[in-house]
């Protein structure tokens, strides 16, 4: 069973898609970090000194001053300003995937179209792929 295992655990698709969750998981680190430590503050000095990360609604009656606070006291709270962090973070990323994935597909070969005509086994002419009868040797297909 430990020779099955390791035989699965070290083919290459496995490593690969190993590898991509580690890095892809790194990237939403780095994404995250620059947009709530790069992109949300100019923007939220651009709307009047807003902090994304403390707009919240309070859904108690007891009141709080941020997001930690009310996390703390068990208030429930509309952290939507999180949200909002989280909807930057994933524009982000599926913008980056888009051009990664751009990149990539510009530089696979195209592919091949689907080959029109076959070659009659009887007169050796080309003919159309679906046709039931050579045109010139009129032999069935």
């Amino acid at each position: 069973m430990f020779k099955e295992f390791k035989q699965f655990a070290l083919k290459g698709n496995v490593l690969d898609l190993a590898i991509a969750v580690v890095l892809g998981a790194a990237f939403g680190k780095i994404v995250s970090s620059f947009v709530s430590d790069i992109l949300t503050p100019p923007i939220g000095k651009l709307l009047g000194n807003i902090d994304f990360s403390s707009l919240f609604w309070n859904l108690s009656s007891t009141p709080v001053r941020s997001v930690a606070e009310a996390k703390a006291l068990g208030a429930p709270v509309i952290a939507y300003g999180l949200f909002l962090n989280a909807v930057f973070d994933f524009i982000i990323i599926a913008f980056a995937l888009f051009l990664l994935v751009r990149q990539v597909n510009r530089l696979l070969p195209a592919p091949t179209p689907p080959a029109s005509t076959k070659e009659c086994p009887h007169c050796c002419s080309m003919i159309p792929v679906n046709a039931s009868r050579c045109p010139n040797c009129t032999s069935a297909q």
